[in-house]
């Protein structure tokens, strides 16, 4: 049994120094079990407490049961523990791909609302032959990485996800559990043949091993306090692509043709503006990348209302807590003449392109004004603040952080 590769992710990518909680993604099932005990055993001399997250997707008949017991079994192993249910209608189809976002998007909130910052996840080496065989199917679901930002937006904020066992193949793992005395629950999901993950599992892959993809070195970058993001011509299409992601707070990359074609238009020197995934490209002596202020299509930059002391994300890219007094955050685009005379002026400052879709934030009792103006962070009157989410994000997804944060 290789226990020594999972020890070794564990002391490569946790702070053993930190008092922060790790969170674990328990199904119940072998492998969020084998986990869930490897985790526990790695902290307790620590001191670290362990919070299991169980998922009920109200999917299946008996998913509240299992739910119950998986909480319980959680709990007895010497772990916290909390339910998070999937509430809301499902879709007709596209279920395994909406139950995922769902999934990662409650795991996310309840390791964030906990203050862990890792979020431990169960995926072996037989997940990665299965995904293999799906994508020759015709699915794009990708691999699992060992060390990964959160794949949702805005949920997934500064959560980090760690996959230790994708050296490890299913059956190796139950038998390490039957060894134990241990029981597990087998979902009936994993045997619906309507399912690409379940086809795949019943034609018997083979195993693969786990590939650390190879990435090109962090390019040369700087991001002002209006989140936008400027690059070299010689940008990888992999960190262009995050890029803009980040400048636009949208949470699907762009990928394929568009992508490709963009970043031959930017490698021929060509002098350029264009759009994609929300976000605009302006390519000069060097490329800026910022927030489209004409893309709404997909509900960006509409306002946001905060309550007294609630916490918001407006587009993606910018967390706002509101203090005593309730307050409103809309796109500046045409309204920059509410803002003080300083202000204005501060908005030169701005490359043109990004001023439209900077925030102004309106507080009752006091003149509207735009946050980016004061920095990445500042307090909002009452006891709130504002804080810009695109350097963070991006330095994740460019890979600039590879271990829990040392703080």
């Amino acid at each position: 049994m290789r226990l020594d590769t999972v020890r070794a992710a564990f002391d490569r990518r946790l702070d053993p120094a930190r008092a922060a909680p790790l969170a674990v993604g328990f199904s119940g099932g072998g492998d969020s079990l084998f986990l869930l005990k490897a985790v526990l055993d790695w902290a307790r001399p620590l001191g670290r407490p362990v919070l299991a997250l169980v998922v009920d997707h109200g999917l299946q008949a008996d998913s509240a049961r299992w739910t119950a017991d998986a909480v319980a079994k959680a709990r007895a192993l010497g772990a916290q523990a909390r339910a998070l249910t999937w509430i809301g209608a499902k879709p007709t189809s596209g279920v395994p791909a909406a139950a995922r976002r769902a999934r990662h998007a409650l795991l996310a909130s309840a390791a964030r609302a906990a203050g862990a910052e890792v979020l431990l996840l169960g995926h072996t080496a037989s997940d990665l032959a299965e995904g293999a065989a799906m994508r020759s199917e015709g699915s794009t679901v990708s691999d699992p990485r060992e060390w990964a930002p959160s794949p949702v937006w805005p949920e997934g904020r500064e959560v980090f996800l760690l996959r230790p066992l994708l050296a490890l193949g299913r059956e190796e793992i139950r038998s390490a559990l039957e060894a134990d005395g241990e029981i597990w629950l087998d979902d009936p999901a994993n045997d619906d043949l309507r399912y690409a993950r379940a086809r795949a599992r019943a034609a018997g892959v083979d195993e693969v091993e786990a590939q650390e993809s190879l990435r090109r070195a962090p390019p040369a970058f700087v991001i002002d306090t209006a989140g936008a993001i400027r690059l070299p011509r010689d940008v990888a299409a992999s960190h262009l692509a995050a890029a803009l992601l980040c400048a636009a707070g949208t949470q699907r990359p762009p990928r394929g043709e568009r992508l490709q074609r963009l970043v031959q238009r930017i490698r021929t020197g060509e002098t350029f503006a264009a759009t994609l995934a929300g976000a605009r490209v302006e390519a000069g002596e060097d490329v800026l990348v910022c927030r489209d202020a004409g893309e709404t299509a997909r509900g960006g930059l509409a306002p946001l209302a905060l309550r007294p002391g609630e916490t918001g994300v407006w587009d993606g890219r910018w967390e706002v807590t509101a203090g005593t007094r309730p307050l409103t955050i809309n796109a500046l685009k045409g309204s920059a003449s509410v803002l003080s005379p300083s202000q204005r002026a501060g908005l030169l400052a701005f490359p043109a392109p990004a001023r439209p879709a900077l925030p102004l934030l309106s507080l009752a009792g006091t003149e509207p004004w735009c946050p980016a103006l004061d920095g990445p962070e500042f307090a909002v009157d009452g006891g709130g603040r504002a804080r810009l989410l695109v350097l963070g994000r991006f330095e994740a997804a460019i890979g600039l952080h590879d271990q829990e944060s040392v703080t």
